[in-house]
């Protein structure tokens, strides 16, 4: 997703966008007005972030922590992992040390890569070739989170992504739409980067964005995994506590050039923990919390939505 996104958020740059955007010592003029290409770029990549969600985070029906030894699943209630449908009992997922194989119950049908299986060891989502097992409607595939390693359960027919009503977001302002100076990060920096399991990764940065919104000097450290391809950035501001996501938002961007980064805040969208209690998001470093509001960019319901 993040590419597509990102190529949608560079397909409109206005000559009266640009002619607005603060300098990299400038303060923030008055919002110039939406053309109608801004719109209709930005009502693009609120598509494409939509049917993004809907194929890959609202399915999610389960998020299940392996324990040593044997872990049976299925849709009955005496499974040690518990679906929310399919066989009764399932099989069993085999855990010893870090490696999982899957071991299905006799008659149980499933399939990996198209090819029906009886039994096999399962790739983590941290390998190039993870393992899909398809039954049904279910989808499961093994994700390893620090010293965690569990089994991640989608389903195809999931009534969440049927009652998906949607993003919200902020009236789109050009002056959030900011070129940032570019400041290479030196030798091998890192940054703590906790997640919504308590996990803290020491995380690599490859630079940090620098500007000026609002009269006031704003940094943020990148946390790509490959800047040459794309930037990634999770912030939290003034508006996490009442109306955006808590734990921050993410924002991509295309690598630097020339020693400047454009940075769009309208198209700060919420993580996947927003939107499914199965997913591990990664929560705003300490560098990357904002004392300023970013009133742009997607909104979240602090009273209905998940954390």
């Amino acid at each position: 997703m993040t590419q597509r996104l990102i190529r949608l958020a560079a397909d409109v740059l206005t000559v009266a966008a640009l002619a607005a955007i603060s300098a990299i010592a400038g303060d923030t003029p008055a919002a110039p007005a939406i053309t109608a290409a801004d719109q209709q770029s930005f009502d693009k990549w609120k598509t494409e972030l939509v049917e993004n969600r809907k194929q890959k985070w609202l399915p999610l029906a389960g998020l299940f922590w392996l324990k040593p030894g044997k872990n049976s699943f299925g849709a009955d209630k005496d499974n040690v992992i518990i679906f929310p449908k399919g066989p009764g009992h399932g099989g069993w997922f085999i855990l010893q040390g870090k490696d999982v194989s899957v071991k299905l119950a006799p008659g149980v049908k499933a399939t990996v890569a198209g090819k029906p299986i009886t039994g096999a060891k399962m790739e983590p989502d941290t390998s190039k070739s993870v393992t899909i097992v398809e039954m049904g409607s279910l989808r499961f595939h093994l994700i390893v989170r620090g010293e965690r390693v569990g089994i991640r359960l989608k389903d195809l027919d999931s009534a969440a992504v049927r009652n998906y009503r949607g993003p919200d977001f902020f009236p789109l302002n050009i002056n959030y739409r900011v070129v940032a100076k570019w400041e290479p990060a030196e030798g091998n920096r890192t940054v703590d980067v906790p997640n919504v399991l308590g996990d803290v990764t020491p995380t690599p940065v490859s630079g940090t964005a620098v500007f000026k919104l609002n009269g006031q000097e704003v940094r943020l450290t990148d946390l790509s995994e490959d800047p040459k391809t794309s930037l990634f950035f999770v912030f939290s501001d003034f508006t996490s506590k009442t109306e955006t996501y808590p734990g921050g938002r993410f924002l991509d961007a295309e690598p630097a050039a020339n020693g400047t980064v454009v940075l769009d805040f309208n198209r700060a969208y919420n993580p996947p923990c927003s939107v499914t209690p199965y997913a591990t998001c990664p929560l705003a470093p300490k560098e990357n919390r904002l004392a300023l509001a970013i009133p742009v960019g997607e909104k979240y319901d602090h009273k209905s939505g998940h954390h």
